[in-house]
């Protein structure tokens, strides 16, 4: 399995989210989300905690080969409240002995969940190591933009600016932003595209929500869900011929608890498997 294919099975968690996190070009720009201004209303909160396993198949591989921990905490950016996420991610010891990867994403966004300030990527996949350090440049005499330093062991380092729109996310302020939407206001069936900054590159996809269903998850039960998929851009890592699926709790959590995603070699899926600290009850979860 390469390279490109391991970090597919760890960024699939983060990427997830790119299935409730849109943009849609019209006037105003993102996907409506409910009314967080005063951050009271979010779908989370500082200290909450979940994690996942992250699942491989191909022929006769069929097993568990990493696991990734997402964590919210609060803190203060230049003197403003401020949330920060943190993704760790790893293969498991045994797959350690055939290749070893650990990913570890933070990102600091405002205190009402909508607006990214700075973000890091620290990643080691065997012998290849890279890293992000984004600052989101906003207002002043210069355009909007954000201040890349990337560095990869294959390319050396390198500084950057990367185009800033309104609805432009790192990965992990994505996740938590999605979780906001406003469902009544986004028709089914519809493409949303959208846009996310990673490395050294803006990328663009979309999404679809399908509406209501019960998912059996291994370990937890069967849970009620709201069902997106994400077209994924053909490339180096998916096929582009399928869709990325993702079920979030139906609830006031929106915490996505299952996913799967076709790569070029064999299929990449993740479940939820241990959580603390929401916001609310885990009501979607039924117990059966």
């Amino acid at each position: 399995m390469s390279r490109k294919v391991i970090t597919a099975l760890v960024s699939c968690l983060l990427a997830c989210t790119l299935a409730a996190q849109t943009r849609s070009w019209s006037p105003g720009g993102c996907v409506p989300v409910t009314d967080i201004s005063d951050g009271d209303s979010l779908a989370y909160q500082a200290g909450e905690k979940l994690s996942f396993s992250i699942h491989y198949e191909w022929g006769a591989i069929d097993s568990d080969v990493g696991w990734a921990n997402v964590v919210l905490d609060t803190l203060r950016v230049n003197g403003t409240k401020a949330y920060h996420c943190m993704v760790y991610g790893r293969t498991t010891r045994l797959y350690d002995l055939f290749f070893s990867v650990r990913e570890n994403f933070q990102s600091w966004f405002t205190y009402d969940g909508l607006v990214p300030l700075r973000f890091t990527r620290d990643t080691k996949e065997g012998k290849y190591r890279a890293e992000n350090t984004y600052v989101y440049r906003r207002g002043g005499l210069a355009e909007d933009h954000i201040a890349a330093d990337v560095y990869t062991s294959s390319r050396g380092s390198r500084t950057l600016d990367l185009p800033l729109t309104s609805c432009t996310y790192d990965l992990p302020a994505l996740f938590y932003f999605a979780r906001n939407m406003d469902f009544d206001a986004v028709e089914p069936e519809v493409k949303y595209p959208m846009t996310f900054a990673i490395d050294d590159d803006v990328y663009n996809v979309y999404f679809i929500l399908h509406g209501r269903e019960t998912v059996k998850v291994r370990g937890i039960g069967h849970v009620r869900t709201i069902k997106f998929s994400v077209k994924l851009i053909s490339g180096n890592i998916f096929t582009g011929d399928d869709d990325l699926s993702v079920w979030i709790s139906d609830d006031g959590n929106r915490i996505p608890v299952l996913f799967e995603a076709p790569i070029l070699v064999g299929v990449a899926s993740g479940r939820l498997t241990d959580w603390s600290g929401l916001k609310y009850p885990f009501s979607a979860r039924v117990r059966k």
